[in-house]
């Protein structure tokens, strides 16, 4: 819990919060509950897979963009890196969100 309070926060460092929280947990979270969402759906479940598939990695992934954007705003390497990660990090959980 610290460590999502941390990223919540924008304490963890820009490379933590990007690589390992956007890009390998944004992953995982939302092509597991795209899996889920289908397999409910395939057993004419439609308000759990609904529940599952969005109201899980919706708030995931808004978590996942407010934090690489703060922790973008503390970071002290090349601004470049910081638009990059904040740019990518927006584009990556809006494609997951709407798919």
């Amino acid at each position: 819990m610290e460590k999502l309070r941390a990223l919540w926060m924008g304490n963890l460092p820009l490379s933590e919060a990007f690589w390992g929280w956007t890009v390998v947990g944004g992953l995982l979270v939302n092509v597991s509950t795209s899996v889920v969402f289908l397999i409910l759906l395939t057993y004419d479940q439609p308000l759990p897979a609904l529940a599952v598939g969005y109201g899980l990695s919706l708030p995931f992934n808004l978590m996942v963009v407010v934090g690489v954007w703060r922790s973008a705003a503390r970071y002290d390497g090349p601004p470049l890196h910081a638009t990059l990660a904040r740019g990518v990090s927006v584009a990556l959980m809006s494609v997951l969100s709407l798919t």
